[in-house]
């Protein structure tokens, strides 16, 4: 096995739970799942089965990986507010009175908050076969010679990264764990989906994360193997 490392910074991101309604908050580091994904990019691994369903699914023989996330010391993203209009196109014959008052316009228009993380700085920590971190390091530094689906981004397709980069040594970081019942309380808890079904979304994976005190390597406990078969 063997151990990567990379620093992530983008001037804006967003990484959203499962939610509905007019306020959408964001978690202060992303998902294990959506970690994941972005590792699963870079190294040109596709992870949608093929299209043979409504839903696109996720293949089953992904490779394994254990990732650990972490926000650098120094490192102080800060959580801004965007209030946005949400368009809704009605479905049947509900609000039928609307649509004739806007003479062909969009009939419902409801306003939203939107939670944003501003001047994410973030350390990821991969575990994996070598082949799999090399392919993932090529695939950092364009040395792939395949079509790769989309970009990588922060939680939102409008959300880029500034920086991917690969680093020999992981900094001073405050590293998120599954919380424990020995966890001491802590500024930062939060719930982080560890791996989704998306054909049935009752079967998602989820868990409360705490981030660790100040520490140079990530603890035991802040590895997280995916995907949850692995587990």
């Amino acid at each position: 096995m063997a151990n990567v490392y990379l620093r992530l910074k983008a001037p804006f991101a967003t990484f959203r739970p499962f939610q509905s309604g007019a306020y959408r908050s964001t978690t202060p580091v992303p998902s294990l799942s959506t970690v994941y994904g972005l590792l699963l990019n870079l190294a040109g691994i596709e992870q949608r089965a093929p299209f043979t369903a409504p839903v696109t699914l996720i293949r089953e023989d992904l490779p394994a990986m254990a990732v650990a996330i972490g926000i650098p010391e120094g490192a102080a993203p800060k959580t801004a507010m965007l209030s946005q209009q949400l368009h809704q196109y009605l479905v049947g014959s509900s609000d039928k009175e609307l649509s004739q008052k806007t003479h062909g316009a969009k009939p419902w228009i409801a306003p939203v908050r939107r939670e944003v993380l501003v001047d994410l700085d973030l350390v990821v920590g991969i575990q994996a076969e070598q082949w799999l971190c090399d392919r993932i390091i090529a695939g950092l530094n364009g040395e792939l010679d395949e079509p790769r689906y989309g970009l990588p981004f922060a939680g939102d397709n409008n959300f880029l990264f500034d920086s991917i980069e690969l680093i020999s040594s992981p900094p001073m970081a405050r590293w998120y764990s599954p919380l424990q019942n020995s966890t001491r309380p802590s500024r930062g808890v939060c719930r982080l989906t560890t791996w989704i079904d998306r054909a049935d979304n009752s079967k998602t994976q989820t868990a409360v994360f705490a981030p660790s005190n100040f520490v140079l390597n990530p603890p035991e406990s802040a590895w997280v193997n995916l995907p949850s078969q692995a587990n």
